[in-house]
């Protein structure tokens, strides 16, 4: 909404402005005015281009997926039934290849202007995020549907095999057996259905391909919540839709107010503005990390250390490897800020490997972070590089280390290039650029050395290595290797979950083994509700729900 140029403050509600705490506003759910702040003004509210933690967030309330996800009173979540009703899977083998037949069968949901909800809105939708002349991010999410790739490489997405049956059919194939895409395909922002008229109408009447910018009271939803109004950069307000299937406890309407930093929006929630906040400012968050029982809920992502491996300098493995020996997680991990920790490896903390146990705590160890072993893991760095061909450092020549400039980024930056100048006496450089002007030299190779989040579009630790394939779009690195490749297509063909973990594990460790990158550290985060309140959760993907908001009982 940075980019609107309508202000529509006539339409603001009196609750939208309320500035004292929601219990004052009202006792229960039913009714309830809910004041939040969860980040800046959305950058989009086009499901395929929202990236931020508030534009999915708000999108979260005014669409419903095939499925959804919901929270018991512990905070566990589980997915449910949304706009499906009930979901077939069909297994078929033809020549080896194994393909996975979804069949979802939708319940009798209405559209807020009270058109039906169909098969067809979901192929649009669907359609529309896997086209590359779109350059949607989350794209790839769709890259286990069969056809995917042709499409892409044709331009033709009646390939991608996601068809309407009939009004309420929606058919999907996918290419091998993926234990993810119900839970995370199926439930994420960027497959929300959309109506193509809708669409074209508001593209029309906005006179811009940002078609959601216009007047967003003019959206069309299927999800909880309806938006009411808007007052551009400060506040959206969000309604109950009256022709949502289902019943709903939570709040009657929801004031999303944004805040252009952490400590703007903590202040928010301190003055009773708001009722739930996030992101904490570090302040807080050191505050919260002195109690021995806190602990960051972890972000899904990793910041690495890019390797151009194409490239005459790093095509070498042991350069890379001496370069990645040589590196201070701890002290990388102390300059990110309060919740941060050293990267144990490529998939962070968070990521499932169960129902009951994360990824990460069952393959630890695959990174060496304790501060006793660093000064022996210097040493090998600098036989290392002695073995590669270079006397010093210094035979490298001066290099440049790219990356996204803001405050975190530059002192880790900064920090990481003196240690490889302390180590090794290599002479780099940061170079700190907008996010357009680095992803345009990851993707033309014209790189040496960059950072970079490494995220993932699905909660899954496959949906993190399946980037650095050699087929990959996302292998920015440009690392080959067949054997990596291998595993990864045994990875997408088990129909074991067990033996589908275990090869994701070995893969994730032969990935490190050839250095394509180097992992600094993960982040985690925290956010606040009153404790007047329950009812709200934060996905893991970073988006929150605050439709089952009531007030707790005593």
């Amino acid at each position: 909404m940075k980019q609107f140029v309508k202000r529509l403050t006539a339409l603001l509600l009196s609750a939208a402005l309320c500035a004292v705490p929601l219990s004052g506003c009202a006792q229960d759910g039913a009714g309830m005015a809910l004041s939040v702040c969860v980040g800046n003004a959305p950058e989009s509210l086009d499901p395929i281009y929202a990236e931020d933690t508030s534009g999915q967030t708000v999108l979260a309330h005014l669409y419903e997926n095939l499925m959804r996800v919901t929270a018991d009173s512990t905070g566990k979540t589980s997915v449910i039934p949304g706009i499906a009703k009930s979901v077939d899977q069909e297994e078929e083998t033809k020549e080896g290849a194994i393909s996975v037949t979804y069949t979802f069968r939708l319940r009798s949901a209405r559209w807020s202007d009270g058109q039906p909800v169909t098969a067809g809105d979901f192929v649009y939708a669907w359609q529309r995020l896997a086209d590359p002349a779109r350059g949607s991010r989350y794209a790839d999410l769709l890259s286990v549907v069969s056809g995917y790739r042709e499409a892409r490489a044709s331009g033709d997405m009646s390939l991608l095999k996601v068809t309407a049956k009939n009004d309420n059919t929606l058919v999907v194939v996918l290419n091998g057996h993926y234990d993810w895409f119900i839970k995370e395909v199926c439930t994420s922002p960027a497959t929300m259905p959309l109506r193509e008229d809708v669409v074209q109408r508001l593209k029309t009447a906005s006179g811009s391909q940002s078609w959601w910018e216009g007047d967003p009271t003019q959206l069309v939803t299927n999800g909880p919540y309806t938006v009411a109004a808007l007052e551009e950069n400060r506040l959206l307000q969000l309604e109950a839709n009256d022709r949502y299937y289902a019943a709903q406890p939570g709040p009657q309407s929801i004031a999303f107010h944004f805040a252009g930093s952490a400590e703007e929006a903590w202040s928010l929630y301190e003055s009773k503005t708001v009722d739930a906040v996030w992101p904490l400012p570090d302040a807080r968050l050191t505050e919260l990390a002195a109690d021995p029982e806190w602990s960051p809920l972890p972000e899904l992502s990793t910041y690495a250390a890019l390797f151009n491996c194409a490239s005459d300098l790093f095509s070498d493995p042991a350069l890379r490897e001496a370069l990645t020996l040589a590196i201070d997680r701890a002290a990388l991990a102390q300059a990110a800020g309060a919740a941060a920790l050293p990267a144990e490896g490529v998939v962070p903390p968070g990521v499932p490997e169960n129902e009951e146990e994360d990824f990460r705590s069952l393959g630890s160890g695959l990174l060496d972070n304790a501060p006793e072993t660093y000064e022996d893991r210097c040493r090998q760095a600098r036989a290392l590089l002695e073995e590669a061909g270079y006397n010093s450092g210094a035979d490298l020549g001066e290099q440049k280390f790219l990356y996204l400039k803001n405050d975190v980024n530059d002192a880790v930056a900064q920090l990481l290039c003196q240690q490889w100048q302390e180590v090794l006496g290599i002479q780099v450089t940061p170079s700190g650029l907008t996010e357009r002007n680095l992803m345009a030299a990851l993707r033309s190779g014209e790189y040496t050395l960059a950072g970079r989040t490494l995220t993932a579009s699905a909660n899954d630790a496959e949906c993190f290595l399946m980037s650095w394939t050699t087929e990959s779009r996302e292998n920015l690195v440009y690392y080959e290797n067949s054997a990596y490749d291998t595993l990864m297509k045994i990875v997408a063909g088990a129909a074991d979950g067990t033996a589908r973990m275990g090869c994701l594990h070995d893969a994730e460790a032969l990935l490190l083994m050839n250095f394509a990158f180097a992992p600094l550290y993960t982040k985690g985060t925290d956010w606040e509700l009153r404790e007047t309140l329950t009812g709200a959760f934060r996905d893991p993907r970073g988006w929150f729900s605050f439709a089952n908001v009531v007030a707790r009982t005593p």
